[in-house]
């Protein structure tokens, strides 16, 4: 089986920041690649003289808006049967209620902090047709912050930038899995609450 990981690595030495923004673009689509873990390689590569610094983070960026933009674009325009089904619902009111609050948070914060959340907040945001002009402002903030600090943190330690993408995995998960705790802790704070107001209520 071909590892993806080290083909991409070998593009980025024989077809330079080309083979990046392509790895950013389809890693924003949905396929499973590390792209932080490759943004650092890059940020070595273009220490040690291989890659370009100015092209690596303009393709970079281009290819991650790119990819963040195509999955926004199919959830608007190819949910359309979907959306018929549940757009009625409580759940999804609740929810497009909570995005329309918190959206623009979520789309900024998942492209370089909370990037295991970047592909449904994508989706979430063309099916609850979240402005398209806003959306783009702030991935492309978000991607362009992605880029500069990730292919820095590459370049500063560029003797060692292996040990550094296992340590920002970790500290990646540590984080998810904080979001999903006060999310969670959130959700069922607030179920615990209106069954309350019921039962008030019903007295």
């Amino acid at each position: 089986m071909i590892n993806l990981n080290e083909l991409v690595l070998t593009g980025m030495l024989t077809y330079g920041a080309w083979a990046l923004g392509l790895a950013t673009l389809v890693s924003a689509i949905g396929v499973p690649l590390p792209a932080t873990m490759l943004l650092l390689a890059a940020g070595a590569f273009t220490r040690q003289g291989v890659l370009g610094w100015q092209s690596a983070v303009v393709i970079a960026i281009c290819g991650a808006v790119l990819g963040d933009s195509g999955s926004y674009l199919v959830a608007r325009f190819g949910g359309v049967v979907i959306l018929r089904r549940v757009q009625n619902t409580s759940i999804w009111n609740q929810s497009q209620t909570a995005f329309e609050r918190w959206g623009g948070v979520a789309i900024f914060l998942s492209r370089f902090l909370l990037t295991p959340f970047a592909l449904p907040i994508n989706l979430l945001a063309g099916s609850t047709r979240y402005s398209l002009w806003h959306y783009l402002t702030l991935v492309v903030a978000g991607e362009t912050l992605w880029v500069i600090a990730f292919g820095g943190m590459g370049y500063v330690f560029a003797d060692r930038w292996e040990a550094v993408s296992s340590l920002l995995g970790d500290l990646t998960g540590v984080v998810v899995g904080l979001v999903l705790l006060v999310v969670g802790g959130g959700y069922l704070l607030r179920s615990y609450r209106n069954k309350l107001s019921s039962v008030h209520a019903g007295e």
